[in-house]
């Protein structure tokens, strides 16, 4: 099939007005919320007429879900890749500091970009205040997702853990991540602190050895 120059300096065009679209309605939700960013104002930021708006995304709420989902798809798709990519190489058998190292870097990697973590920090903020998303979304888009595949390559990695027991795993490991990089931001935004500097490096080694330890030992307290 024979795509013409015609459509795809058309699809060119259309991806451009959509991604100036999501990123004037992304920086004026993290600064004014979803009710205080309105349609006129995100569509003159994006030097965009209000008509786009509805054309490309279907009205404001599906453009906030948007905005969201380029975040969260994002996320997951890192995530699955580095457990994928941990059973490719091990054939299936991976080693469990392995894929719990990948599966860390993987996790922190877009949270630590600093544009980016401000602006996804700021959106859920503004989330929890006043919630405008669907409930399901992030168990759809993201939790389920990653939790099937993590899951998945924990009982390969570790045979004897129970699969009843493997979301609570996954949870702890997430816990210990999201935590990093909370205690990660606070102390770079206080220099002053007298504490020593956070090696991200140092904290995701010690969770990799703290959490294999730990699963390898609940595994064999589960199998007597």
């Amino acid at each position: 099939m024979v795509v013409s120059q015609d459509n795809k300096t058309n699809d060119d065009t259309s991806k451009r007005v959509r991604d100036r679209l999501l990123d004037s309605a992304e920086e004026l939700f993290c600064e004014r919320g979803f009710e205080g960013a309105s349609i006129r104002d995100i569509a003159a930021s994006a030097e965009c007429n209000i008509a786009s708006v509805n054309y490309y995304f279907g009205g404001k709420e599906k453009l906030y879900q948007e905005v969201w989902r380029r975040h969260l798809i994002t996320m997951r798709d890192i995530r699955i890749a580095s457990i994928d990519k941990v059973m490719s190489e091990s054939n299936g058998k991976p080693q469990l500091e392995v894929l719990l190292r990948s599966f860390a870097e993987a996790f922190i990697g877009p949270l630590v970009d600093e544009s980016r973590a401000r602006r996804l920090c700021k959106l859920m903020a503004r989330e929890m205040i006043d919630q405008n998303l669907p409930a399901n979304m992030f168990l759809d888009d993201i939790i389920t997702p990653t939790l099937t595949a993590m899951g998945t390559a924990l009982v390969k990695a570790c045979p004897n853990l129970e699969e009843s027991k493997v979301p609570f795993v996954v949870f702890s490991i997430v816990g210990q991540l999201i935590h990093v990089i909370r205690v990660k931001t606070m102390f770079e935004q206080d220099a002053d602190t007298g504490l020593p500097i956070f090696d991200l490096a140092e904290a995701i080694d010690h969770i990799v050895k703290f959490s294999a330890a730990g699963i390898r030992a609940y595994a064999k307290g589960k199998k007597k």
